[in-house]
């Protein structure tokens, strides 16, 4: 999913099946061809771990290519608070304040309406949310 904004309201929208690394770099192309962009906004986590690089890397590149300010916004916040699927079995799940992992059914995310009811994050790296490996 991916949104464009003005003057903080959704203006336009587009969906793909696609995966990141197939859709990220073809959306881009088109868009910066249509629009300005004065800021930029992923989702840095927890999700797909090859998603959420492709979104950081592509947008970050295009940050520092144009310098446009990159920021990051929890998945939760595009779901609401709502399971994310990890793994075939297991989903991420938000409960007091953490974030665990448990066999739920993920909800589907949207794009908020107004960027005013997000928690944008100056610190806008990856966030990978892995359990420790047992052996």
């Amino acid at each position: 999913m991916l949104g464009i904004y003005e003057g903080e309201k959704l203006i336009k929208s587009y969906e793909s099946e696609e995966k990141a690394d197939e859709f990220v770099p073809k959306i881009l192309q088109i868009l910066l061809k249509e629009f300005e962009f004065s800021r930029l906004i992923y989702a840095n986590g927890p999700g797909s771990f090859m998603g959420i690089k492709i979104s950081y890397v592509s947008l970050k590149t295009l940050s520092l290519v144009k310098n446009i300010p990159l920021f990051a916004v929890s998945a939760f916040e595009l779901n609401g608070f709502k399971p994310i699927s990890a793994n075939k079995n297991l989903c991420f799940i938000y409960k007091n304040g953490e974030i665990v992992l448990e066999k739920n059914t993920p909800a589907k995310f949207f794009l908020p309406q107004n960027l005013q009811e997000l928690n944008l994050k100056n610190d806008n790296l990856p966030f990978y949310f892995l359990d420790a490996v047992i052996g």
